[in-house]
């Protein structure tokens, strides 16, 4: 299929609600979020989520689709850092190879209380990671498991860090494509993936299929999975949820202009 077809997605549950039923006509490109970004410059996708930091890097060539995004206002759920120690006592935290939005957000968060620990790269399991390290950074399904798993090492909700500091909802990824995309077949993409989330929020009989496949997939309760998309992670992004990222973006990734949209809200 052409790579204007296929619509990229990040291979965690916090785009079940865009994703779980869309047309058959789109092809779906799973991938970790930092390969994503990748996959969007690269052509393999017309769109994909991919990381708020990585569009601040690649702001020039990519522009952004209106309304959608992974956003959290406070307790994001599954972007944590674990660790054994209390966070003023970390001399050191392995982040995950598979994002680029938390380590950034990590970064910005421990400035801002003082703290300097080390950084160190690593693969994305929390065993290995803190047998190397006093803490270790999560994101997607493998934090959300790690936190049912062992409450008890965590140490930070990165999307309530963010909203305690700033007031404002955390925008992790946003939709992204290349500015010389076609635009008649990202509005399609669009009015798709749009359509499937307003299925999500207004039809509850829907809402409930979608949340017990995604608790199945990941062997959770159904119940947690029902909290994870009604209190911690959103896909609609509103004004205020703009607000979030434009600061995020000044802020923690140094961009200086506002963002790019592809067109308006529909």
């Amino acid at each position: 299929m052409s790579w204007n077809g296929v619509i990229g997605r990040v291979s965690f549950s916090n785009c079940d609600p865009i994703f779980d039923g869309i047309d058959e006509n789109w092809s779906i490109l799973p991938a970790p979020p930092a390969w994503l970004t990748g996959h969007v410059m690269r052509r393999d996708c017309l769109t994909a989520p991919i990381p708020a930091a990585d569009y601040a890097l690649n702001h020039e060539e990519l522009f952004l689709l209106p309304d959608l995004g992974i956003v959290s206002s406070g307790d994001v759920g599954s972007v944590l850092l674990f660790g054994s120690r209390p966070l003023e006592n970390m001399r050191d935290i392995a982040l995950p190879s598979d994002s680029s939005t938390s380590k950034v957000l990590l970064r910005w968060a421990l400035k801002n209380r003082g703290l300097d620990p080390k950084f160190i790269e690593s693969g994305p399991d929390i065993d290995t990671m803190l047998s190397k390290c006093d803490g270790a950074l999560l994101i997607g399904d493998r934090s959300l498991m790690a936190s049912m798993e062992r409450p008890d090492l965590v140490r930070l909700d990165l999307g309530s860090e963010w909203s305690n500091a700033t007031g404002l909802p955390m925008v992790f990824g946003v939709f992204a494509a290349r500015r010389d995309s076609p635009l008649e077949d990202l509005r399609a993409a669009y009015s798709d993936m749009m359509s499937q989330l307003h299925k999500f929020e207004f039809d509850e009989e829907w809402r409930s299929q979608v949340i017990t496949r995604s608790s199945h997939k990941l062997g959770f309760p159904y119940e947690r999975m029902d909290d994870y998309f009604r209190r911690e992670v959103r896909n609609r992004m509103t004004d205020i949820d703009v607000n979030g990222l434009t600061t995020f973006l000044r802020v923690a990734c140094g961009m200086e202009e506002d963002p790019t949209w592809a067109f308006h809200s529909e």
